[in-house]
């Protein structure tokens, strides 16, 4: 029975041996095959050479790992700032500024893009080195030590860029100098003064500082002095960089101390040709156009009327695009005092006409009353050349004379009589007082329109020297 038994075991694994041999044959050929293509995949790529490392699977975790051994990270608390309980740790800054992006006057504030790089020394990042080179990380070891806080104060809005990787980059020497250095964009307040706009130069600064250590912990300071803040070439739209300069000083806080501050000045000074064309030159224009109503017929009421009108709202138009586009403050800006006073003179120009109208009209109810003119008479006979109207112009040949009355002969006998005739070597004289020739004006309405095509223009000009030698 064993035998039987015995002999039934061997047939069996003789019937399933070349089963086993094919299958194990077939894999050994699919991970040849495996290894063939990712050999060939690895020569294209490398101009074939093989690099043994890039098979494993993770080479840069493993040198990070390494990384990290080298500079002991692990035996160290970073958590404190080096030489914690001593003297206050030195920290260099250094900036370059790359572009100032925009300049926002409604806002009160501008956004800039720099290099901020700090410099200070940790001696628990020390390492042996041979060759004395200093090693370059980014951003996944920064997290690990111990690096400054400084912010920005006044401060809006800020960012570190992270295209393609966070623009960091960490350099740490074998004495344990670091080199630690952001990409960083920040928009900041800047207290600007519109009060001689948009003429005007508006000083503006960034400022940094610790947030945790005040000055008995941290001691912020320009790495190279005034060479510490370097920029490329700016180009602005509306402003001309003047001058970059850097400065420091402290700040007080109540609770927390004094800690050290660190400024970025920059002077802007505005370009005025853009407002010259938007708003000072529409400006003038629509002042000189008021001035054509002055050699209009006076009696053109609906001409000069509706050239009146569209002047002023010209005006209003110009200065309500003008305020739209700034600050509400509470002062007089450069520019206000310029639209009011043009507009003050649009507006005089149609005071002006209605003047002019309204003398004349006084004018000619005065005469129909006292019948020189005839009620059927055709006023538009009695135009001069240049478009006014003037009484010598009338013919007053058909008019009707008027009868003397016995009164009128005594009145001026009794005038005869008591004003004596001059004698011979005396000079008469007549006093032309400002009543007078406010009356003769009255009576002469025409000639408002005479003298305002001299005084305003001359009155526009006058203005216009005063206020360009004050903020020009």
């Amino acid at each position: 029975m064993r035998l039987a038994l015995l002999a039934l075991r061997l047939m069996v694994l003789a019937w399933l041996w070349p089963v086993t041999q094919l299958n194990s044959s077939t894999f050994a050929n699919k991970k040849r095959h495996k290894e063939v293509y990712v050999g060939e995949n690895t020569k294209a790529k490398h101009g074939g050479r093989v690099d043994l490392k890039m098979k494993k699977l993770d080479s840069t975790k493993s040198l990070l790992i390494k990384s990290e051994q080298l500079l002991r990270i692990e035996d160290h608390d970073f958590a404190m700032r080096p030489g914690f309980g001593g003297s206050a740790l030195p920290v260099g800054i250094d900036v370059q500024v790359e572009s100032i992006d925009s300049i926002s006057e409604v806002n009160m504030d501008f956004t800039m893009t720099l290099y901020l790089r700090h410099y200070w020394q940790d001696d628990r990042l020390a390492f042996p080195s041979s060759s004395n080179k200093s090693r370059t990380f980014d951003a996944r070891l920064v997290k690990k030590i111990w690096v400054p806080d400084v912010f920005f104060v006044h401060s809006k809005r800020s960012f570190i860029h992270d295209t393609t990787m966070e623009n960091i980059m960490l350099r740490v020497f074998p004495d344990g100098n670091i080199l630690y250095s952001v990409r960083i964009t920040v928009t900041a307040l800047c207290s600007m003064d519109f009060s001689s706009f948009p003429l005007d130069t508006q000083n503006c600064s960034l400022e940094l500082e610790s947030y945790a250590y005040n000055e008995n912990d941290l001691m912020l300071y320009w790495k190279n002095g005034n060479d510490s803040l370097r920029t490329d070439e700016i180009v602005l739209s509306q402003f001309f960089i003047e001058d970059f300069q850097p400065s420091f000083g402290l700040a007080f806080y109540s609770s927390t101390g004094w800690y050290n501050r660190l400024y970025i000045n920059f002077i802007l000074r505005r370009h005025i040709f853009f407002f010259m064309l938007q708003t000072y030159f529409p400006t003038m224009l629509m002042v000189m156009l008021s001035w054509v109503s002055f050699w209009i017929d006076r009696r053109a009421v609906p001409a000069r009327v509706s050239l009146g009108i569209t002047t002023v709202l010209t005006m209003s138009t110009i200065i309500t695009g003008v305020s739209a586009s700034m600050p509400q403050v509470s002062y007089v800006k450069a520019v206000d005092i310029y639209l009011w006073a043009s507009f003050l003179f649009v507006f005089l120009s149609v005071i002006e006409y209605a003047a002019v109208n309204y003398f004349t009209t006084v004018e000619e109810m005065k005469k129909l009353k006292n019948a020189k003119i005839p009620s059927n008479f055709d006023t538009t006979q009695a135009m001069a050349f240049d478009g006014c109207f003037h009484d010598n112009d009338i013919d007053l040949v058909s008019f009707p004379e008027v009868s003397i009355t016995p009164n009128t002969d005594r009145n001026t006998q009794s005038r005869n009589s008591t004003v004596s005739a001059p004698t011979e070597g005396t000079r008469l004289r007549r006093r032309n007082t400002l009543k007078y020739n406010l009356s003769f004006i009255r009576s002469n309405s025409y000639m408002i329109d005479s003298y305002s095509r001299v005084i305003f223009p001359m009155a526009y000009l006058l203005f216009n020297i005063i206020y360009w030698s004050l903020y020009a």
